[in-house]
């Protein structure tokens, strides 16, 4: 019997993805990431991007970066506990705890690394679990790594998360996960309810907050403040600094202590090397920005509204979505692919997402409306869907 060679598991594994037609091959942008682009040589509006307050082209982002970059070099040089810490590194920490009302806040490589740091660090063998089904991959992956017992409750079903805390007693740390936002339905979680749930049993509420950061409660701190539990040192915020912050990273958000016990034990953390300084000068300069001008969330939602009222008005299928997360649904893969390339060909900018990524039957293009589109971005991509979504018959 003779092994299996590189070549043939590529083959294979390739083809199977190109005979379910599952194999990706992502769109090219030739110009900057902003609400009208340039994809693969074609102009288009774009309502694919994560870029929700317009700042990953902004000049005052730019000019901060640009700063940085010239003052204190092009990379950190190590990782942050060996030295690569650089002063401007726990300067912005301190800012974002500001901005969040936390008691301590650290920066990781990435909001998937943050998830596995974070989980990795707090939870061990005798602890509970209990995590949304709907959550983002990156919460799956890291909880894949812990020895808690893990328990899955069905979307926002706070009768089942009850159920389960009150069916697994633990004399260890109990913990509920969420996502503040869904990223496929545009949802909310709805926190004004779970974490009193929680604290019933002595849980704590962990919230990936990657898509309410910037979106959602007083000048962005997300879907904690929102509700109204920013000061509280029984939830913890994650999310990641790459949507609507618009450059990259992750963050963990908390308790005082918090930060320090990640700093010695989240693996990623420690064996990463620190964000160049570019990065920390324009995720600075974008706390700043949303903090001073309220007016690029005041246009986000303005947009938002308008976007979701003229597609309901058509008749579209908008999925319960409560935030600027407009998934439109087609139902069937290739027709949600399909609506896709229709509507790319018309200049408008939007991917379909199918099964395995949502489930069968709920194939969608999912939209994201930012502050900077125009009302006429809008108004032409609503025309783009009105004949897409007849030709098709969907509405």
């Amino acid at each position: 019997m003779t092994n299996t060679t590189l070549s043939q598991r590529l083959s294979q594994d390739l083809s199977e993805l190109r005979d379910s037609g599952l194999l990706i091959h992502p769109r090219v942008l030739d110009a900057p990431n902003r609400a009208r682009t340039r994809v693969d040589g074609k102009e288009v509006i774009n309502l694919a991007s994560n870029n929700y307050l317009g700042f990953a082209d902004h000049p005052a982002l730019k000019e901060k970066a640009a700063r940085f970059l010239q003052d204190w070099g092009a990379g950190a040089g190590a990782v942050r506990t060996i030295a690569g810490t650089l002063r401007i590194h726990e300067d912005f920490e301190e800012q974002l705890a500001h901005f969040k009302h936390t008691g301590s806040a650290l920066v990781l490589q990435s909001g998937f690394t943050t998830n596995q740091g974070v989980l990795g660090t707090l939870l061990r063998a005798g602890d509970l679990v209990v995590s949304d089904a709907l959550n983002h991959a990156s919460i799956i992956d890291g909880l894949r790594l812990v020895k808690a017992t893990k328990k899955v409750y069905a979307h926002a079903d706070l009768g089942e998360l009850e159920q389960l805390l009150r069916d697994n007693p633990t004399d260890g740390l109990k913990m509920v996960v969420t996502d503040g936002v869904f990223s496929m339905d545009g949802d909310i979680a709805p926190l004004d309810q779970l974490v009193p749930l929680a604290r019933r049993y002595g849980a704590v509420v962990y919230v990936d907050d990657a898509h309410g950061s910037g979106v959602l409660g007083k000048a962005g701190r997300g879907t904690v403040h929102h509700f109204g539990f920013e000061h509280a040192d029984d939830v913890i915020q994650v999310g990641t600094l790459s949507k609507a912050w618009g450059v990259v990273g992750g963050y963990a958000a908390g308790h005082a202590d918090l930060r320090q016990l990640l700093i010695n034990r989240a693996r990623p953390y420690l064996f990463s090397t620190a964000h160049p300084p570019a990065v920390v000068g324009a995720l600075s300069a974008a706390l700043d920005l949303v903090q001073s001008d309220p007016s690029f969330m005041e246009r986000l939602w303005d947009n938002t509204r308008f976007f979701k009222a003229e597609l309901t008005r058509l008749g579209f299928d908008l999925m319960g979505s409560q935030t600027p997360i407009t998934p439109v649904r087609f139902g069937e893969t290739e027709t949600a692919f399909k609506a896709s390339r229709m509507l790319f060909q018309k200049g408008i900018f939007a991917v379909g997402l199918g099964f395995p990524t949502v489930p069968k039957g709920q194939a969608r293009i999912r939209n994201i409306v930012t502050a900077e589109h125009t009302r006429t971005d809008l108004e032409q991509a609503i025309s783009a869907y009105e004949e897409v979504g007849k030709a098709l018959g969907v509405i």
